[in-house]
């Protein structure tokens, strides 16, 4: 049986959830990975991570559907005790997610609980249909945005979720405590991958716009986020609990 540290990691697919679980691997931990849709490029993740010698697997999960939860834990549980000899994992990194660029006028009430559903709900529920299976002295990392620090048109309700998943991790952190259990944030600025509509990326003008906003003088990309999470998984960051790190090369500061 593997004696390394798992992970799981929700929207582990691609984009910063990919690179989390990549540099989780290239630490020595174990991933499970959850997707949405795109099952090749789950599978892809499984691959390489497997090539640095952790074991790795892929699970389907739309966690925005609380109904689904119960039959994950399930799977879950099943896969860990196969594989490991019990049900228990490590560490919890909550990323899974997608945007919405509309107006506060714009919004429609499924817009809203959308993003409800996705990035505070299912997290919130998620987190405590898994919190039987998280080691003691485990780690909950919630990623959040640069946007519950600075503002933009068009990303009121998505950054509103965010805000609500900042203060459910303090709570996380007062009530795990005596488990040992510690909480954070990982909170990106504005990063070049796919997710929205991936204008961070493709879009010249927006990118000239961020990087001189951020006094590192670039947008970001998903390698700047994820040894941020493995750091928060790792020993060196015991003594870091409740707290909100910001990974935007200092956007707007």
């Amino acid at each position: 049986m593997s004696k390394s540290k798992i992970a799981l990691v929700t929207g582990g697919s691609r984009g910063l959830g990919r690179d989390m679980a990549m540099n989780l691997a290239q630490k020595g931990t174990d991933v499970i990975l959850t997707y949405h849709s795109n099952q090749r490029a789950a599978e892809e993740v499984v691959v390489e991570i497997e090539k640095i010698g952790q074991k790795a697997k892929a699970f389907k999960l739309d966690t925005s559907n609380i109904k689904l939860f119960d039959d994950f834990f399930k799977e879950i549980s099943r896969y860990l005790n196969t594989e490991y000899g019990n049900s228990n994992f490590d560490f919890l990194v909550n990323n899974a997610g997608t945007g919405l660029y509309k107006s506060i006028i714009e919004t429609t009430e499924d817009d809203f609980d959308a993003m409800l559903n996705i990035h505070f709900k299912g997290v919130y529920f998620l987190t405590q249909k898994l919190l039987p299976l998280l080691n003691d002295e485990g780690r909950i990392v919630n990623i959040s945005s640069g946007l519950t620090r600075f503002s933009f048109p068009s990303s009121s309700a998505y950054a509103s979720m965010k805000g609500a998943v900042e203060v459910f991790t303090r709570y996380l952190a007062k009530e795990l405590g005596q488990r040992k259990i510690t909480a954070n944030i990982v909170a990106p600025g504005a990063i070049a991958t796919d997710f929205g509509d991936g204008s961070n990326r493709d879009n010249k003008e927006k990118r000239q716009f961020i990087a001189n906003a951020t006094a590192l003088g670039r947008v970001g990309e998903a390698e700047d986020v994820g040894g941020v999470v493995t750091f928060l998984c790792s020993p060196d960051a015991g003594w870091v609990n409740g707290q909100r790190i910001e990974v935007s090369g200092g956007m707007l500061v």
